[in-house]
């Protein structure tokens, strides 16, 4: 038999990535064999040592979470740049370009010129876009309320039912959802069937918004703006089209482009655009409104801490005590956050888990002892500290990477004290919301168009499914299995 020879060079200083990746490239004429990509990919998000190249065929596993390229000090790995097809869009007069925002992009947007971290500047972020061009910008804060309407009340009917898997698993992080379908698809029931706040808000946009608003859905240009490199990989999930079938129209897709937060700093320095002077200016009307729960779920535990205020209220008919607001349990930077939380008659076990590595940790511990039932809730971002550290923010030297990290989550927080409207379901837009358009939550229209489908992707493994840095002959810390001499 031949010997295997993988296309790939330096696999054991550097992480493989297919010249077709949609989130992250590599210039090879940039890289100095740092190993800080491969520590990232291994240790941190535990996904290279877990797959064998010659398994898959030579195609790298990957999950589009850009740690690699977080990580990366000299600019070989990057994310790949999609800011050419949004000027295209919007040089198109028939084209209405639509901006919404992640929650995180406004307290690390600023770092990129030269404000301290965690700054928050959201009206700048929005002058800015206003700037570039954009016809509509709303906020994607909006979107994680409409997500947390859904999934309170998916988990509520999940606690209280004797059949639905348990426990619940978020489905915000689309990293996280790539991890699951890939390397543990048994628990692919678990995850909440609601979409991540990007994906949930666009089909609203491209058919209530548009139909409201007089507009041609298939002339809109939906762009997001990210933390994250993994949304340019979840947007092109084929089941988050359901505006092309409300329109009857192959091919549409509900979000089209997807840039990060380093993309649009870049831009907006190319376009000689002096951010420090930009007057603040507002989110549009309709999806420009957000609770304090939907600021917060750029920080880990966040989207936790949101569905705990209004799975309160929607099981108890009243607004969420004292004690949930804020939720110190499930705060800070660790990787693994515990708590047990009480909601009427129900006692709910709850865990907030950041990093793919301390996930990866958890389940396997909890798989060995049969014990992951006990819980209720678990909530997994992919990137360490959320959302904040996502592999589309500001580059940060490795030294600083903790402090800068609680700096933004800081910043999250102080928006969340900052505003009067704490929990989702006092939102006044989401009301009109769902009175004119959708219904109630888990309504057979909401199940139209803000819920979604997973699959078991476990094939792209290949043969070798279960591979262990200690059985993966391509891992640095492969150990050979004993041999037996012959008596």
């Amino acid at each position: 038999m031949t010997e295997f020879q993988s296309r790939f060079q330096q696999l054991q200083r550097r992480v493989p990535i297919d010249e077709h990746n949609c989130s992250v490239q590599f210039d090879v004429t940039k890289c100095k064999n740092c190993t800080m990509c491969l520590r990232a990919c291994c240790n941190t998000q535990t996904i290279m040592d877990y797959y064998y190249l010659p398994s898959t065929g030579d195609m790298p596993i990957c999950i589009h979470c850009g740690q690699c390229a977080a990580a990366c000090p000299f600019g070989a790995i990057t994310e790949v740049n999609d800011v050419g097809r949004v000027k295209a869009a919007l040089q198109d007069p028939d084209k209405i370009v639509i901006f919404q925002t992640a929650p995180a992009v406004r307290v690390g947007l600023g770092e990129a010129f030269g404000m301290d971290p965690g700054t928050f500047v959201e009206g700048k972020m929005v002058a800015s876009l206003r700037a570039l061009g954009a016809n509509y910008v709303f906020d994607t804060d909006f979107g994680a309320d409409l997500t947390i309407m859904e999934e309170a009340s998916e988990l509520m009917h999940r606690v209280q039912s004797t059949t639905s898997p348990k426990p619940q698993l978020t489905s915000c992080c689309p990293g996280w959802v790539e991890f699951v379908e890939i390397y543990f698809p048994q628990l692919i029931p678990n995850l909440s069937t609601t979409k991540s706040p990007i994906s949930i808000l666009s089909p609203v946009i491209k058919t209530w918004f548009a139909e409201t608003h007089k507009i041609d859905a298939k002339q809109i240009v939906n762009v997001c703006v990210t933390p994250c490199t993994a949304k340019k990989s979840e947007i092109m999930r084929p089941q988050l089209s359901s505006s092309g079938a409300y329109w009857k129209t192959d091919g549409m897709q509900d979000t089209d482009i997807c840039i990060t937060t380093r993309e649009l700093a870049a831009w907006i320095k190319e376009e000689n655009i002096d951010f420090d002077a930009l007057e603040d200016s507002t989110f549009d009307k309709v999806f420009g409104e957000s609770s304090g729960g939907g600021k917060i779920f750029g920080n880990s535990g966040g989207v936790m801490e949101s569905a705990l205020r209004s799975a309160y209220y929607f099981h108890t008919g009243e607004k969420a005590p004292a004690e949930f607001i804020p939720f110190e349990p499930v705060r800070g930077l660790n990787g693994v956050k515990e708590a047990d939380v009480t909601i009427g008659e129900h006692t709910l076990k709850i865990a907030a888990i950041s990093g793919l590595g301390n996930a990866r940790k958890f389940l396997d511990t909890h798989f060995a002892d049969n014990t992951l039932t006990r819980y209720s809730f678990i909530e997994v971002m992919a990137c360490p500290g959320g959302c904040i550290g996502g592999g589309g923010q500001p580059l940060v030297k490795m030294p600083q990477v903790k402090k800068v990290q609680q700096a933004r989550i800081d910043s999250l927080y102080q928006s969340d004290s900052n505003t009067n409207v704490k929990a989702s379901w006092e939102n006044p837009e989401i009301k009109e919301l769902y009175d004119d358009f959708l219904g109630n939550p888990l309504s057979e229209r909401s199940e139209e168009f803000l819920h979604t489908t997973y699959e078991d992707q476990s094939e792209l493994l290949g043969p070798m499914k279960h591979v262990t840095p200690q059985t993966n002959p391509m891992s640095k810390q492969y150990k050979p299995p004993a041999t037996t001499e012959k008596k």
